[in-house]
């Protein structure tokens, strides 16, 4: 079932924020119309039928579409030329995608129909808006997208669900017929006229929603990473001097020194870094994993910096083709369904979501030899020998970085012809999205694996006492059934809890209740 909040979202002529777009995608908050939007929607429309009235043929409002745009459709057939053209783009296949990227996709959709660009009737806008409010989400397949004209077989399941046709689940997640869930819901289900099928389908909107959502979650994991790597320098004895202010100013990338900020402030007070800060410390150098863990996480910052600022562009456009531009009354052909700028930067976030992930499992690696973890015992098992600690952990964070290296490899370097040539270079930015968003979830599997050991570490380096940052972790893992040192136990239940304290923010919330917002 989705999640609800009654906080309604307003579509206006202008972009919907990020977090507008989690909250409708997956807190479930319902939609509407602004005024503005609503005139904006009317305004393109009369441009729309005024073209559809005149002898002269016009893309997508009286003719066919694609290879076939160049015949000329009769009045009388421009219905079931819509109804056509939605029926056949609804051709995907495999599994269901998950209900908060459909969500998202129906938000972005809408808003582009609000801008006023797209030349649908208000009737067909606000019947969107009325399933997006009532929670009834269309099934939409894995495979059918290329990324170019836009998602367009994702989208057409959607429009599908507007005409009363096709399956959707309602908003208990029941799967039942789109004319059932509409019925049920007091909606009413349209027929689509001149230049509707091509403006419902005709748009980057699964691509965008799946970054927008991508980027919000990496935000809170490299921040939790950040975590993870103090827990980490902290365990393995390793030393705060290296994430000085002035040693990052003189390399000045500021998601750098975001981190090293953060890991100063994470270590303050720790009782565990006091204990070998004296002249005694024979440390020279710890391990690039330790030491250059603000040069990594802040390349990962400036990179999720870079593809958020293209995805504001994004949501600021008005994707279709053709676009109407009704200030001046006409109807234009254009390339903007295009999917490379979105694309490419889904790559980019898979690619730095397995460095992440790399430098993170490396980190947890030194834990477990006790040739490198400075005292502690093999694999943080209890008896070793008898008991094997954390080695398997390890090996499953190995298993999913290997996987995300393999994720890690573009999608958009990638290109193949369709539609009689005449889309003959693709994006496959709806492919960079699905893998990015398993790289997004592995990733968050191994950063709380690491988290994991690193707390087991700081139990183990008693009576040192961890910083109050890190020791508020700790107790979070505790006091949620994560337990300390001792004898093996069945340990999956305990890393599902992990992830779980990970990728709910809970773990961040923790550290932050102790030192403040992290950067």
């Amino acid at each position: 079932m989705v999640a609800t909040t009654d906080t309604t979202v307003q579509v206006g002529t202008g972009p919907v924020s990020f977090a507008e777009l989690v909250s409708v995608a997956r807190d479930g908050a319902p939609v509407e119309l602004s005024p503005g939007a609503c005139a904006a929607i009317d305004r393109a429309r009369a441009v729309v039928e005024e073209l559809a009235a005149a002898p002269t043929p016009s893309y997508g409002i009286s003719t066919g579409f694609g290879a076939l745009a160049t015949r000329h459709i009769p009045t009388e057939m421009r219905a079931q030329l819509q109804r056509s053209l939605v029926r056949s783009h609804a051709a995907g296949s495999g599994p269901e995608v998950e209900r908060e990227v459909v969500r998202g996709l129906m938000l972005l959709r809408l808003s582009t129909l609000a801008t006023g660009h797209t030349g649908v009737r208000l009737e067909t806008a606000q019947l969107l808006a009325g399933l997006v409010s009532h929670g009834i989400t269309p099934v939409v397949r894995e495979y059918g997208s290329l990324g170019c004209s836009g998602d367009l077989a994702p989208l057409a399941h959607c429009a599908l669900a507007l005409m009363g046709e096709g399956e959707v689940r309602d908003a208990s997640g029941e799967l039942m017929t789109a004319a059932e869930a509409l019925a049920a819901a007091g909606l009413t289900p349209v027929e689509l006229v001149a230049k509707e099928g091509l403006a419902l389908i005709n748009g980057t909107d699964g691509m965008l929603g799946m970054l927008v959502l991508a980027i919000a979650d990496l935000q809170l994991l490299v921040r939790t990473a950040d975590i993870a790597a103090a827990m980490s320098v902290e365990g393995q004895l390793g030393t705060d001097r290296v994430f000085a202010a002035d040693l990052q100013a003189i390399r000045p990338h500021p998601g750098q020194a975001a981190s090293a900020a953060n890991l100063v402030a994470l270590l303050a007070d720790s009782g565990v870094v006091a204990s070998h800060r004296g002249p005694d410390c024979n440390r020279v150098q710890d391990a690039y994993s330790l030491r250059c863990s603000p040069q990594v996480h802040g390349a990962v910052r400036d990179t999720i910096t870079h593809c958020a600022t293209v995805a504001e562009r994004e949501l600021t456009s008005a994707v279709d083709n053709p676009v109407v531009l009704a200030d001046e009354g006409r109807v234009e052909s254009n390339g903007n369904f295009h999917g490379a700028p979105v694309a490419y930067v889904l790559d980019f976030l898979a690619i730095v979501a397995a460095d992440l992930a790399s430098i993170s499992e490396r980190r947890t690696d030194r834990f477990l030899d006790k040739a490198r973890n400075h005292g502690l015992p093999p694999f943080l098992a209890d008896d070793p020998g008898v008991d094997s600690g954390l080695m398997i952990a390890q090996y499953t964070q190995a298993a999913i970085v290997s996987e995300l290296k393999r994720l890690a490899n573009p999608a958009s370097v990638d290109s193949i012809p369709s539609s009689a040539m005449q889309e003959d270079h693709v994006s496959m930015g709806w492919s960079a999205a699905r893998k990015l968003r398993r790289a997004v979830d592995g990733l968050t599997r191994v950063v709380a694996i690491e988290v994991l050991t690193a707390a087991r570490a700081l139990d183990l380096r008693a009576p040192l006492e961890p910083s109050p940052a890190t020791a508020a972790v700790v107790a979070l893992l505790r006091s949620s059934g994560v337990e300390g040192p001792g004898p093996d136990r069945h340990l999956s239940p305990e890393i599902e809890t992990a992830v779980s304290l990970v990728s709910t923010g809970a773990v961040l919330a923790a550290a932050e209740a102790v030192i403040g917002e992290l950067r």
